[in-house]
């Protein structure tokens, strides 16, 4: 069990050929993994071996990350990243489903569960809310195209940064997470790099999804549709993360049925940081 290996798979969404892993247990209800920005479903490879004692597992690569075709032209949109989970939740077809998001992949989720209800049987969305009130993108229009622009020439002028060895890239990784063992760091950064031809490393993700959509992330809309979620939701916060208490400002107050987790000594990513507390409350609230 610890050492097995997911099964990989393709399919098509918006043009796009995009990846999942399927971990398998035919008969069992399906659950979605979603991860976060420029990182990569194999994230979530302690979480599945546990969840998939229960539950039918598949995790999801999003358009421009992982092994998942990148998207020239896209805007890396929650619109856009929620159409392709749509893709994959009607290629499994079984209803209803439960959804485990982490970041952007935690409001993708969300966003599902507001805009297809019935669908959704259980929800965990871990430091996925949408960006704060305070974060450029809900910026005065002007403001909020003028960054835009500018960002996608900054990074049409940039060159992708490439490490010379695996070490130098898993050094970067526990740069970005000083939580992670040195075990944890490797797996991540095996499955989140290429090799380039020189023998240095590369990692997977589209520098293009760095960029922060001009629109598509309005306060209104987004309480709206999270307004309308009908599922039990989990919500988790690391104490120490820089996103901010999902309950400040009354966030996560439009969802109706909702419980908050917050976990010492766990920064942005709880389910690393702090996996016995992720999974023990997450098992306990799909139990329920």
């Amino acid at each position: 069990m610890i050492g097995m290996e997911p099964v990989s798979h393709y399919y098509y969404s918006h043009r796009l050929k995009l990846h999942f892993w399927d971990w398998g247990q035919d008969g069992k209800p399906p659950l979605v993994l979603v991860h976060g920005g420029l990182d990569h479903a194999r994230n979530w490879d302690w979480v599945a071996r546990t969840l998939r004692e229960n539950f039918h597992v598949y995790a999801m690569d999003l358009r421009g990350h992982g092994n998942s075709a990148w998207a020239p032209g896209a805007l890396y949109s929650l619109a856009e990243h929620v159409l392709d989970l749509s893709a994959l939740v009607d290629v499994i077809d079984e209803f209803p489903v439960t959804l485990v998001g982490h970041s952007l992949g935690g409001i993708i989720t969300m966003l599902y569960s507001g805009i297809y209800p019935d669908r959704v049987r259980k929800a965990v969305s871990i430091e996925g809310l949408g960006l704060p009130a305070s974060h450029k993108v809900h910026k005065p229009a002007p403001e909020r195209m003028r960054n835009w622009i500018e960002g996608v020439r900054q990074t049409e002028r940039r060159e992708p940064h490439s490490y010379p060895n695996i070490e130098a890239a898993v050094a970067r990784m526990k740069e970005a997470n000083p939580h992670l063992s040195d075990d944890v760091a490797r797996h991540l950064t095996l499955h989140g790099t290429n090799w380039n031809a020189d023998g240095s490393l590369i990692w997977k993700f589209d520098n293009y999804a760095r960029s922060f959509p001009p629109y598509g992330n309005r306060l209104e809309d987004l309480g709206t549709i999270l307004g309308d979620i009908t599922c039990p939701v989990l919500l988790f916060w690391g104490m120490e993360s820089w996103a901010p208490d999902p309950e400040s400002g009354g966030r996560a107050s439009v969802i109706k049925n909702y419980r908050l987790v917050r976990v010492p000594g766990a920064g942005h990513w709880v389910h690393h940081d702090r996996l016995d507390i992720f999974l023990e409350e997450t098992t306990r609230f799909l139990d329920e």
